[in-house]
């Protein structure tokens, strides 16, 4: 399974839950990776909702594992797209096309759930209409707070910014403005005295 535990933390850090099927005349699925895992996991409980769903899936290093699963479960819409970049036209217009009641799940890694849920709350849909799942890699969206830059899928802590060449550590606040996790420059007061990187979570 690609379920992860994350230990308890600071408020700001996001907590998911379980995608389970709502009461709704649309319904829009956006997932990365292993998040297709809980779009099929929601259709095998409940196979009707699925001929009102639009899905938006990027299948990221998986290929294409999950993509003829997620079309046997035969939602109204699936769009299969390279990147979040690449897909967020078609989110974003399915945000503002939408109708009153539409009922949003994201699934996936930290970065699609972050990304994706700015783009909702951007057109106007509240946090309840809006259900989270974490599936995948723990891997984190980060913004250096000294040159503002954003780094994909860090999975270390120490890392250097592939922006400024800072070392960074990895902190827990997390900005759902920029729907990214904060990196300090972890030598400031020595440079150079670095601590071996670790995975976030060992």
């Amino acid at each position: 399974m690609s379920r992860f535990q994350f230990p308890k933390s600071i408020q700001s850090r996001p907590v998911y839950g379980t995608l389970s099927a709502r009461t709704g005349k649309a319904h829009l699925m956006v997932a990365d990776a292993e998040g297709a895992e809980a779009i099929l996991d929601l259709a095998a409980a409940e196979p009707a909702l699925m001929a009102r769903v639009h899905v938006i899936y990027i299948p990221k290093d998986t290929g294409t594992t999950y993509v003829e699963r997620l079309r046997a479960a035969a939602p109204a819409q699936l769009y299969v797209g390279p990147s979040f970049a690449a897909a967020q036209p078609r989110l974003r217009k399915a945000l503002a096309d939408a109708h009153m009641g539409l009922q949003i799940y994201l699934a996936g890694t930290e970065g699609l759930i972050g990304l994706a849920m700015q783009d909702a709350i951007a057109a106007g849909f509240p946090d309840g209409a809006i259900q989270t799942e974490h599936r995948g890699s723990v891997a984190r969206r980060v913004q250096c707070v000294h040159c503002k830059g954003i780094t994909e899928d860090v999975s270390q802590s120490p890392f250097v910014c592939a922006h400024c060449g800072l070392n960074l550590f990895v902190r827990d606040h997390y900005s759902r403005r920029h729907a990214a996790f904060q990196g300090v420059c972890i030598d400031a007061e020595d440079p150079g005295e670095v601590p071996a990187s670790e995975g976030l979570y060992q």
